[in-house]
């Protein structure tokens, strides 16, 4: 039993890593309908700068996570603006296509000007003590991530819902053409929308690293298809299904590991999605909407 809810806590620290990279996923799909398969390295680019301000600038968890977030959200942006803006009203193929040319780009660049070395977060980055609780220990990391993540959250939630830029984002989801006689600036909301995505996923990176203590270039590759695994979960393009899939995602997997399928952690994500596509392609939070062809 105490293994058991050990399990569910780191669990529930990893889900809350995938639910903040899964947030940029559903953001970018629900305006603009794209699957940005370059987040995943955002999240890496993000564990690296909060890496170098920790061990260059000495700085310590919490800046180095706010410089991390505001250099991924610039990075998310000239991402758009350069990569995705000239291909807004070309097919979907493309736009997967070029994003998947963006991830590589990104990948193999950062090996080319640091190399492939690994590179590790100092032990001692949040001198935080181990909680036992009816004899399960838990690990100050743990709320520290479930704690981050959650006021991310929180904030998303309130800028969706209460900001200016929040209603934009969402009138743009509804009907991008209507927005636009509207009023709305569609090309900075779509900017704005990049931009919150890709923070997030920066927070996500150091969080990463900060438990995990390791990071190398392609780091990215597999939290991130974890995290659209997340995100077409709880229902691609509806933001409290990202932080549900990622959570439960988290859980299952750390669940696996309990009963000694370790080896196995990796595959159940995707195990997972293949009985999302079958049985409830919506996704748990999201309906079925005939689309007209």
């Amino acid at each position: 039993m105490e293994q058991f809810i050990q399990q569910l806590v780191n669990g529930i620290s990893i889900g809350s890593i995938y639910a903040l990279i899964a947030l940029g996923y559903t953001m970018v799909y629900g305006i603009v309908k794209l699957i940005n398969f370059a987040h995943g390295d955002v999240f890496m680019v993000g564990a690296f700068i909060g890496f170098y301000s920790i061990t260059i600038f000495h700085l310590g968890f919490f800046p180095a996570l706010l410089i991390s977030m505001a250099a991924c959200a610039i990075f998310g942006v000239l991402i758009e603006r350069i990569a995705y803006k000239p291909l807004r009203n070309a097919t979907r193929i493309a736009a997967l296509i070029t994003a998947i040319g963006v991830s590589l780009f990104i990948e193999y660049g950062t090996i080319y000007v640091r190399g492939a070395q690994l590179e590790s977060y100092p032990d001692d980055i949040v001198p935080l003590k181990n909680f036992d609780i009816f004899g399960v220990t838990i690990s100050g990391k743990s709320i520290l991530i479930l704690a981050v993540s959650i006021c991310l959250m929180i904030v998303l939630q309130f800028i969706v819902h209460k900001t200016k830029i929040g209603k934009a984002m969402r009138a743009v989801s509804h009907d991008m053409d209507a927005a636009r006689l509207m009023g709305i600036n569609v090309n900075n909301t779509i900017s704005a929308t990049f931009a919150i995505g890709s923070a997030l996923a920066g927070a996500a990176g150091v969080v990463f690293g900060m438990y995990y203590t390791k990071i190398e270039p392609l780091m990215g590759i597999i939290p991130g298809l974890k995290a659209f695994v997340a995100a077409v979960f709880g229902g691609i393009g509806i933001i409290p299904g990202a932080m549900t899939g990622g959570l439960i995602l988290g859980v299952i997997e750390a669940l696996v590991s309990a009963v000694g399928g370790s080896l196995w952690r990796d595959a159940v994500a995707f195990v997972v999605l293949i009985l999302i596509l079958i049985f409830r392609p919506a996704g748990l939070l999201g309906k079925n909407v005939r689309e007209k062809v």
